[in-house]
């Protein structure tokens, strides 16, 4: 990120300088068609054996200078656009490294049974994105199958993303009431505004549709009198005010801000339909594309920082990273422990402990403070022998 915001500011400096470049060449070229116009028009109006005069022929001599110093200066101006954009070049080449491969290992995609993993994750990716025909298309040149159950599901998600955008909301309410009992274990709201969107959307259009609307809430806003209770009187004062025009009245935020009630209905949406489907809100090709772009420009310059000390081999690239590479709690998948000892993250060959007193280290801590059978607790007096000690499964 750092790399694209400093080449960024080149390419700000590069266009503003284009931009009065722009503004400067069209006055002056303006001035001087004018000016050359002015003197044409004179020419012709002149009777036919009129004869110049001095002031006429200064005045024409001067013009024409005038006309060669410009376009002079302008091809001047013009070159010194090209070293603007030229360093623009330099600045990628400063902030970007193209040799990505010195941050990953060797031969990690070298036989087919890995290439199909990638296919499959690409294929995937489309079918998540709607694109059907893209992701068909490469199963069929790549000679990679996918289940039925892995791609239809999404094809249902995609139509009411689609039908979303189009604000149309009668798809997705008949999937909210089929997935009723779901959506009320994973205490969601989807349902609900969903109903009171489309109750709001019948307010919209008008005292010509208040019936209709009133008879939408009875049939609707019952089942979830329980937990949206306020809500609800807050939807049916909206009535009051539905004849003198409902957007001007206390509640009218409700209708200017609609558009962010449909944004929020459809990541809502997505949200939960990932949730009931057991898949993770992005696609793992989305996922592993923005976990490389937050590590790779670290790992690139601790790469540069240990060749330049001679250290390289320090980095043997097999079961971690030279550096942490805190990627958010968003990408977090699963629980971790780290060694309060030690300070190292617990791998299979290096699991959490749990002591007698109930403080947990790492294997390779406990190993290492333990005194032949005894071993005393780093946070607490208690002497205990090492094989007390019982493994923590996360």
């Amino acid at each position: 990120m750092e790399s694209c915001l400093a080449v960024e500011k080149d390419v700000v400096k590069v266009l503003t300088k284009f931009n009065a470049f722009n503004d400067h060449s069209k006055r002056v070229v303006t001035e001087l068609i004018d000016q050359i116009t002015g003197l044409k028009a004179e020419l012709q109006n002149a009777p036919e054996d009129h004869t110049l005069t001095f002031i006429q022929q200064e005045l024409l001599i001067q013009t024409m200078t005038k006309i060669k110093d410009t376009v002079s200066r302008l091809a001047i101006e013009h070159r010194d656009l090209h070293s603007s954009v030229s360093k623009v070049g330099k600045s990628i080449d400063r902030n970007f490294t193209p040799d990505f491969a010195a941050c990953s290992r060797e031969n990690v995609f070298n036989n087919p049974e890995k290439m199909d993993i990638i296919n499959k994750v690409i294929c995937k990716h489309y079918y998540r994105q709607g694109m059907h025909d893209v992701a068909d298309a490469l199963l069929k040149e790549a000679h990679v199958t996918v289940e039925r159950y892995e791609k239809e599901p999404f094809t249902e998600v995609h139509h009411i993303c689609d039908s979303l955008k189009n604000k149309d909301l009668e798809p997705l309410l008949a999937w909210a009431t089929a997935h009723h009992d779901s959506l009320e274990a994973e205490n969601s709201p989807l349902e609900f505004m969903t109903h009171r969107l489309k109750y709001i959307e019948l307010l919209k259009l008008g005292a010509g549709f208040q019936s209709e609307a009133i008879a939408y809430a009875r049939n609707h806003f019952r089942n979830f009198v329980q937990k949206h209770e306020k809500d609800i009187q807050t939807l049916m004062g909206m009535l009051l005010y539905v004849p003198n025009g409902i957007s001007h009245s206390p509640y009218g935020i409700y209708f200017s801000t609609d558009t962010e009630m449909w944004l929020e209905i459809y990541d809502l949406f997505i949200k939960n339909a990932c949730q009931l489907l057991g898949v993770s809100e992005n696609s793992p090709l989305i996922t592993c594309i923005n976990a490389g772009c937050q590590a790779i420009p670290a790992l690139l310059n601790i790469k540069q920082v240990m060749m330049q000390r001679q250290v390289s081999q320090i980095w043997k690239g097999a079961e971690e990273l030279p550096i942490e590479i805190d990627l958010g709690s968003d990408s977090r998948y699963h629980s971790m422990f780290a060694c309060p000892i030690l300070r190292q993250q617990s791998t299979k060959n290096n699991p959490p402990m749990r002591l007698i007193c109930g403080h947990v280290i790492s294997k390779d801590a406990l190993q290492k403070l333990a005194n032949g059978n005894k071993l005393k607790c780093p946070y607490c007096p208690m002497e205990q022998s090492p094989q007390d000690a019982r493994q923590v499964y996360f």
